[in-house]
């Protein structure tokens, strides 16, 4: 099971260990945008978990400071007696970075940041960024989540967002990654990059912080997975299990009851931690070392 959070869209999936999308919420992260220093109210990137959970089985609307009930309820009659209070509400999931130097320890330290994902008011918008810093969530979404994960889930803060749809709307976005990847990069010919595949299939782009294309995927109307590919500058930072587990949520969306993908040999690893096995020996397809793998959806 594991969280991802996703800045520009302002939201919160939640993943079992399959890849399969559990649930999702709107959310509301930091109005000054993302960054990691001591201070600067604003919601921290990288990989983290929860480190302690707080307010199991508290009244909805219960307000906290320092962790600790107040004995006050959120109502909007208090709001407006204390305008200025940063309200946290509900339930708490405390966050602790996972990456040294980047979001753990010294001054990026988001425990020490006291990070939270927690409950909010009736009146604060979600799917906009308005917080100090923290995850602000639905107080029914937080009660909600709170009951579902345990201690130590982790949780992926990203900048950037998932899209999918046809060709007609993906196609410009999906072959600026797969030209640079697989043709410029691995020497694809480009003759035989674009197929009539590309028509009929689902397509998953992820787009960066600044709306630019940073990778994507297909999957086939038989269940085949491919195109998979992600700019060497975002690689290592979840853009492509993001986008596969999009793609497997797309076929079982669809029905599918079964998905197989041509693996270059080399990533076979990432694939078989989704519970793909492998089919029959290893071949070449346009000039590159492969194995077939497959799984039930």
């Amino acid at each position: 099971m594991h969280i991802r959070i996703s800045l520009p869209a302002q939201t919160l999936e939640l993943f079992d260990a399959q890849g399969r999308l559990i649930a999702a919420y709107p959310v509301s992260t930091a109005k000054h945008g993302a960054g990691e220093q001591s201070g600067s109210y604003r919601t921290p990137r990288g990989k983290h978990l929860i480190r302690a959970k707080v307010g199991a089985g508290a009244t909805a609307r219960t307000v906290f400071k320092g962790r600790r009930p107040t004995g006050e309820l959120w109502t909007p009659e208090l709001a407006a007696a204390e305008p200025d209070r940063d309200w946290i509400l509900t339930r708490i999931l405390w966050l602790s970075g996972r990456e040294p130097g980047k979001n753990r320890l010294g001054g990026v330290d988001t425990m020490r940041r006291f990070i939270y994902i927690h409950g909010s008011p009736d009146s604060a918008p979600m799917g906009v960024p308005e917080s100090h810093g923290c995850i602000r969530m639905r107080n029914a979404d937080i009660i909600d989540l709170f009951d579902r994960v345990p201690p130590y889930t982790p949780v992926d803060i990203v900048d950037y967002r998932i899209e999918s749809g046809d060709w007609a709307r993906l196609s410009a976005a999906a072959m600026a990654v797969r030209a640079r990847v697989f043709i410029l990069e691995q020497g694809v010919p480009a003759a035989i990059e674009r197929d009539a595949h590309d028509a009929t299939s689902r397509h998953v782009v992820a787009f960066g912080p600044d709306g630019e294309a940073i990778g994507t995927g297909r999957l086939l109307p038989d269940g085949h997975i491919g195109r998979l590919a992600v700019l060497k500058d975002w690689r290592g930072r979840g853009v492509g299990a993001a986008l596969f587990e999009r793609l497997l949520n797309l076929a079982a969306d669809a029905g599918m009851q079964r998905v197989e993908l041509n693996a270059q040999t080399p990533a076979a690893g990432f694939y078989a931690r989704y519970g793909f096995t492998t089919q029959g020996t290893e071949f070449e397809e346009a000039g590159l070392p492969h194995i077939a793998m497959a799984r039930q959806v």
